[in-house]
């Protein structure tokens, strides 16, 4: 149960954080309202799970985030922007702490890795939903939705560093220990660190077409890999 208030922390910090990087000025306020209530969500079940089965103080971290989405959900209703934007950071501050507290292994790295972990997924569903938007709103900017896989891009690359590095650390690639840490081995690498990317990379060359129905299906496939990818990656951390 840790290990699932752990990915929707991350996921909620993500999301978050994507909404507090969105340019106001390209994307209505209705696209944040919608996804703060998505952030809610999270961190509602976060906040239980966490009271539950978590020493400490992380539901209330996950119980103020999920306040905070609320309060910023009415605020972009209301189209205020300054303080639906304050919401966005404060609620991925709080995540971003509960993230950090939620580990069971204290450090730097293991809460480094962990907050990068929650950017890749949070940036690459946040890029789907931004594409998923068009439908509604066919004539925003296309430079959004540039911005954000490109940003997700980026995220991908500390965290692929992150990995190379713990590659050296243990001194080489090893071998697994059974059949299904194997599996789990294989799926990390080929879904979050080699498969998504390449979607990413695709999605991102389609917009230049453009067309942005075909990039948000691919961002479809590219969110099943990244929460593929970082779901793995935290059973194997766990073992």
């Amino acid at each position: 149960m840790r290990l699932l208030v752990d990915f929707l922390c991350r996921f909620g910090w993500g999301m978050a954080a994507a909404l507090a990087a969105t340019p106001a000025s390209m994307v209505p306020a209705g696209f944040y309202r919608v996804n703060l209530l998505v952030v809610l969500g999270l961190t509602s079940v976060a906040a239980f799970l966490a009271r539950i089965e978590v020493p400490g103080i992380v539901w209330g971290l996950a119980g103020a985030a999920a306040v905070t989405a609320w309060v910023g959900s009415v605020a972009w209703f209301g189209e205020r922007v300054r303080v639906g934007l304050t919401c966005c950071v404060l609620c991925a501050a709080l995540l971003a702490a509960a993230t950090v507290l939620v580990q069971d292994r204290p450090g730097v790295a293991v809460a480094g890795e962990a907050l990068v972990s929650g950017l890749v997924v949070g940036l690459t569903v946040h890029a789907m939903l931004l594409g998923h938007w068009y439908l509604n709103a066919p004539g925003m900017q296309v430079d959004a939705l540039r911005r954000m896989i490109d940003v997700a891009l980026l995220a991908w690359g500390v965290q692929l560093a992150l990995a190379l590095a713990g590659v050296v650390a243990v001194g080489g690639w090893g071998v697994a220990s059974d059949t299904t840490t194997g599996a789990l081995l294989s799926l990390r690498w080929l879904a979050g660190l080699v498969g998504l990317p390449v979607l990413l990379f695709m999605s991102r060359k389609t917009l230049d077409i453009p067309n942005t129905q075909s990039a948000t299906g691919i961002l479809y496939v590219a969110c099943l890999a990244a929460i593929l990818g970082e779901l793995t990656a935290q059973l194997l951390r766990a073992a």
